[in-house]
């Protein structure tokens, strides 16, 4: 095992660029590494005494080795990114990064454009600026926009719809083109000014309004000339609010890193047109020992592993193979990326302000690290736990009279709230509508019995050392029959329960070592606690309104033969739900975009049976 199964595969290894993965006796993933010559690489693993302690152990656990081969060494990097995010290996540095990132669309398949935000695939007709740091960064930006260039928000349905205009209008931030207050032309001036704004020429658009004030003031058109002269008020505001509002490069993705105690902080400032389109901070997992410039060359791969790198990427520590980086990115957004390290001038300035927000984000997080602590060891003290735990799960559940019915599982560490390893339950048959008991055993069943198949020895840290369930006694015999029915005797549960009147600060926490008790009101401890069941109880909920807005919009529709989810969007877009598509008739139907006759006639027949077509 170990430096013996490397040295075995050496003589098989190819020469050439390619991506190598270091795999476990159960076939998971240890480690991924990319080499420009596979054999050289792979061979250093057997040199054990000049390896770092962590590469140590991975080579002592490796039972078996895989590669790919590719053609460059920049396709390899990639590869190699793509599979570190999606096998997520132990023994590399992880960029814990698992969320979209929202988008500004101004869409092209409507007369009057729309301004709005948007998430995930880019297949709607539209032009599309981003990505932001969040979606608070894109709605200031939409409202900033709004006031400037007039533009509608509203959905379709709405647009359609409306016979006055609405609070947008009267506030002036809305031209109203859903009654016929700007001419189709006049609004597409408008579309235009937007989009040259927001690809960098806010320059003209200023100009351009400028000229446009100064001939209505000359008509005698002294209000419209009031009117744009509040819009160039307002542009002038977008293009000063701004913390970072380069002049020197229009697009470009700033990444600094700051370490501290062990840890690293990344953060990500999103340049795009001159502007700032928000910031976002990343603790990448598994970083511990390893030098800036190695952990923020791992980070960049990985962050453009699902996105579209910008023309320049600005990074305040040179990375190892710095010109194989701009190689990859280059090959991932079919056109050239710059890869640079600022020592002077604004782009300098830029960086040197990401490194700021860096270091501070860091004591935020080390300060919230050391709270947590403290609140994990009085946690262990008040339920005499053998250990300070590192990961706390807490259960519940949702439905109404038994429908849509959900369990939840939420994650609680030293880090705080563990939302990547958040899980949902949907309930199967078999239990009774409203059997909270029956459905949280089913819930703890399925979550231990899969936990002792993947990891019977306890070895990953997927384990709880505590549970907490939203319930009372009831719940917490529910979850120890479980437990000893799958022969788990030695993790503490915990359920807490609603004191007198549904009072928050008043609940009751059982055990099976002690009888029932409760905490002093303004006891830390209790809050802490109180804040995991109220998280759980905020993710059931959600989970659960997704899943019965989801049945309630398409149900009714899913059941029409030679309808799918092109014609479902259409018909919704028109008719605003289900239930309008239900009430419509037949030359209503025949009436909206991609609906043909025949599908009509299909789609009235199945809501109107029996009914007489002519």
């Amino acid at each position: 095992m170990g430096v013996e199964i490397i040295l075995a595969a050496l003589a098989t290894l190819p020469t050439g660029p390619g991506v190598y993965r270091m795999l476990d006796g159960s076939g998971n993933a240890l480690y991924v590494g990319k080499a420009r010559s596979l054999k050289k690489r792979v061979v250093t693993y057997t040199q054990i005494e000049r390896l770092p302690e962590r590469l140590r152990r991975m080579v002592s656990e490796t039972a078996s080795l895989e590669v790919v081969t590719t053609h460059t060494e920049a396709e390899a990097l990639l590869l190699e990114a793509n599979l570190i995010k999606r096998l997520k290996p132990r023994f590399n540095i992880l960029l814990r990064d698992d969320k979209s990132y929202p988008w500004l669309m101004i869409t092209a398949d409507r007369e009057f454009a729309q301004l709005t935000k948007h998430r995930g695939a880019q297949s709607r007709k539209g032009s599309y600026w981003g990505p932001f740091a969040s979606a608070w960064s894109v709605n200031q930006t939409i409202q900033a926009l709004q006031r400037v260039f007039l533009l509608r928000t509203c959905a379709d349905t709405v647009f359609t719809n409306r016979s006055r205009p609405c609070l947008l209008h009267q506030i002036k931030r809305c031209s109203a083109p859903c009654v016929g207050r700007i001419s189709v032309a006049d609004y597409g001036a408008l579309v235009d000014q937007a989009r040259a704004f927001l690809s960098g020429r806010a320059g003209s658009v200023q100009r351009d309004l400028a000229t446009e004030m100064e001939a209505a003031a000359e008509a005698l058109e002294f209000e419209r000339a009031a009117s744009i002269r509040d819009r160039i008020r307002g542009l002038t505001h977008i293009q000063g609010s701004d913390v970072i509002n380069p002049e020197s490069f229009t697009d470009a993705d700033v990444i600094a890193i700051h370490q501290a105690a062990g840890q690293s902080c990344v953060q990500v400032f999103f340049i795009r047109g001159g502007r700032n389109n928000g910031n976002r901070s990343f603790f990448p997992a598994q970083a511990r020992g390893e030098a800036a410039g190695d952990v923020l060359g791992a980070f960049v791969a990985q962050f453009y592993d699902d996105k579209t790198p910008p023309p320049l990427v600005l990074l305040s520590e040179a990375v190892p193979d710095a010109a194989l980086l701009a190689e990859a990115l280059t090959v991932k957004a079919d056109r050239k990326v710059e890869v640079a390290v600022p020592q002077r001038g604004e782009k300098h300035a830029v960086v040197q302000h990401a490194e700021i927000n860096a270091r501070e984000a860091m004591e935020r997080k080390l300060a919230e690290s050391a709270g947590q602590a403290k609140l994990l060891a009085a946690t262990a003290s008040l339920f005499a736990l053998d250990r300070t735990p590192e990961r706390i799960e807490v259960y519940d559940n949702s439905h109404i009279m038994g429908t849509s019915a959900y369990g939840v599982m939420i994650v609680a560490g030293p880090d705080g709230l563990m939302k990547s390893e958040y899980r949902k339950f949907a309930i199967k048959g078999g239990i009774t509508p409203g059997d909270d008991f029956a459905m949280m055993r089913e819930v703890l069943t399925r979550r231990f019995s899969r936990a002792i198949a993947e990891d019977p020895d306890r070895t990953e840290r997927t384990w709880p050392d505590m549970v907490l369930i939203d319930g009372g006694a009831g719940q917490l015999s529910a979850a120890q029959a479980v437990l000893d029915d799958l022969s788990i005797n030695d993790l503490p549960v915990v359920a807490i329960s609603k004191g007198p009147d549904r009072d928050a600060g008043r609940e009751w926490f059982h055990t099976a070592e002690r009888p029932a008790f409760q905490l002093p009101p303004r006891d830390p401890v209790l809050y802490f606690l109180q804040r995991l069941r109220d998280e759980a109880h905020r993710f059931a909920i959600t989970t659960h309104r997704a899943s019965r807005s989801k049945k309630i919009v398409t149900s009714e529709l899913d059941d029409i033969e030679g309808v799918g989810v092109a014609r479902k969007r259409a018909l919704l877009n028109h008719f605003g739900s289900a239930r309008g598509v239900k009430q419509a008739g037949l030359r209503d139907l025949e009436a909206v975009t991609g609906i043909n006759r025949a599908t009509a006639r299909l789609i009235y027949a199945h809501f109107n049976p029996g009914a007489t077509i002519d």
